[in-house]
């Protein structure tokens, strides 16, 4: 297998680990303030599908991208509102979102475009395209760090380099500002920060608000950048491996970035059975390989990686003592 193969393994798992990342991260913030959040997948769906629309409509994928925002911003102010102020189930709010959007996404799709609850094919400016880094051209014939800068690092969309940006920016938010400290402090003993005088519902919406901000960018990229329009249940699972990768990272940031390639490499290895026939020497079932994903993601919620411990107080509202 030569340098070029190797890196174009590394390049799709870099695209497909995109928007699990952002998922993770999303659940990591709604996490870490005691808010578990199962209607990831759901948000990533509403957003794929507003952005999708409003891109093709407007000629923006810029556009799109805020209009996906706003879908995923809706679905989580839902999902506040139920889980926070009026202190329901948290998975059954999240489970209802899932539905609410599987469902609402296709029909509203064939009621405006009559596409089969799809939307018309997104070119231009209206989809996010490859942005060539300074030098990749240059330097594209030197031995090794050519290829590597131009085949890896270089020619990917805006959306991958901000997604690779939010995790030293989240780990910072975590465990270098006030923000950070209370929003963990929350997730664990949310008593001890109201006795402090701190809003546990203020700072647990804000949470709940950031992930809906990381899921808009997540089905925006699905829907604008990795592919060019939305289809029926384009997510495809994936917020439910972005829960898994979480649960596997231990709600750690960088944990969570090495967690995301991990499952972004075998979705890759999916789309190039080749690659894995040539190192082993034998013809592999390629519908293995598509379920390799799911299957590591039961492993991982099975227990089977190691002992997770998730924050304290999550899953349960808060109730004020007077």
């Amino acid at each position: 297998m030569d340098l070029l193969t190797i890196l174009q393994v590394l390049d799709s798992t870099m695209r497909l680990a995109v928007p699990l990342l952002l998922a993770c991260l999303a659940g990591l913030y709604s996490e870490r303030a005691g808010i578990f959040d199962i209607g990831l997948e759901g948000k990533m769906l509403a957003a794929a599908f507003l952005s999708a629309a409003v891109a093709y409509t407007s000629g923006s994928a810029w556009v799109g991208l805020g209009a996906g925002i706003v879908a995923s911003l809706a679905l989580s102010a839902v999902h506040g509102l139920a889980s926070i102020t009026f202190r329901g189930n948290q998975l059954i709010s999240g489970v209802a979102i899932n539905f609410l959007a599987a469902g609402l996404t296709v029909v509203v799709a064939q009621s405006w475009f009559g596409q089969g609850g799809r939307t018309p094919q997104l070119a231009g400016a209206a989809r996010f395209e490859p942005i060539t880094l300074p030098f990749a051209e240059a330097i594209r014939d030197v031995a090794f760090i050519g290829p590597v800068y131009y085949e890896l690092i270089s020619g990917h969309t805006a959306l991958v380099y901000i997604a690779l940006l939010f995790v030293p920016l989240t780990w910072w938010v975590m465990y270098r500002t006030r923000f950070g400290l209370r929003l963990r402090a929350v997730g664990e003993n949310p008593a001890a920060v109201d006795t402090a005088g701190i809003s546990v519902v203020g700072l647990r919406y804000v949470a709940v608000l950031i992930c809906g901000v990381l899921c808009g960018i997540a089905g925006a990229y699905l829907a604008t950048a990795l592919q060019a329009s939305f289809v029926k249940d384009m997510s495809a699972g994936r917020g439910f491996i972005a829960l898994a990768a979480l649960i596997f990272a231990k709600w750690r940031p960088w944990y969570v970035l090495y967690a995301c390639l991990l499952f972004g490499f075998l979705q890759a290895m999916a789309l190039r059975p080749d690659v894995i026939e040539s190192v082993l020497s034998f013809k592999v079932n390629a519908q293995l390989l598509d379920v390799l994903p799911y299957i590591l993601t039961v492993i991982i919620l099975a227990g089977f990686v190691g002992k997770a411990i998730p924050p304290r107080a999550g899953g349960e509202p808060y109730v004020k003592e007077r």
